[in-house]
This record gives C-alpha cells, sequence and structure tokens, in this order.
C-alpha cells in the first residue's frame, strides 16, 4: 500500500501538460486511418498469398513425382520378379537342340509361309 501512495504522490507532481486544440480531430484522424489499414488487410492480399501458392505447388509437384517414380520402380520390381519366375520355369532346351537351331529356325520360318499362304 505504500508504493500506491508513493505512486499516487509522484503523479500528483507532475505538471499539467497542455493539450493542442486540435487533438480530438488528430485522435480521430489516427482512428479512422488504421481502420482504413484493417480494412484493406482482410481483403485478398496477393503479396502474402503468391508465395504460400508457389510453396503448395511445388510440394505437389514434389508429391506426384514422387509417386509417379515409386510406381514406376514397383513395375520394374514386378516385371523382373516376372521374368525371374518364367526363367526358372521354363527349362533350358538341350544341347542337340542347340546344335539344330539354324534347321528349327528355317522349318518354322517355312511353315508360316505355309500358314500367311492358307489364310490367304
Amino acid at each position: 500500500m505504500a508504493s500506491e501512495a508513493d505512486l499516487t504522490n509522484a503523479l500528483a507532481k507532475i505538471p499539467e501538460v497542455p493539450v493542442a486544440s486540435n487533438f480530438t480531430a488528430r485522435v480521430m484522424a489516427a482512428i479512422e486511418l488504421e481502420e482504413a489499414a484493417a480494412a484493406r488487410n482482410r481483403g485478398w492480399n496477393w503479396r502474402l498469398l503468391w508465395p504460400r501458392v508457389a510453396v503448395a505447388a511445388a510440394v505437389l509437384i514434389f508429391a506426384g513425382v514422387s509417386g509417379q517414380r515409386f510406381e514406376t520402380n514397383s513395375q520394374r520390381v514386378a516385371l523382373a520378379k516376372n521374368v525371374a519366375s518364367v526363367a526358372v520355369a521354363q527349362p533350358l532346351p538341350s544341347v542337340e537342340a542347340l546344335n539344330n537351331f539354324d534347321a528349327i529356325q528355317r522349318m518354322s520360318q517355312h511353315a508360316d509361309d505355309q500358314l500367311i499362304a492358307l489364310m490367304q
């Protein structure tokens, strides 16, 4: 309580400052200026919006490219597994078949020509 009494006494000793004759008008003008600035800030502020739009677009593009690369990699892995399973399932040709590869290839070409001729 003593500090409040000291504060009251100190404030009482401060001399009265004369106020300008247009003080009220100046205060009202400052209030109107602040209200106008606040009204402007409530609308779309494109200078603040563009960086946010750019960051959002960059994030979306990065996510899209990452997703596409993941999907491509998944397809490659699946293809490799399929090729590996086919390679294991198919027996290797015998040595005799590989020795006669040219003859077998000529026979299949001749059979294809006959098949084409029959279809026409």
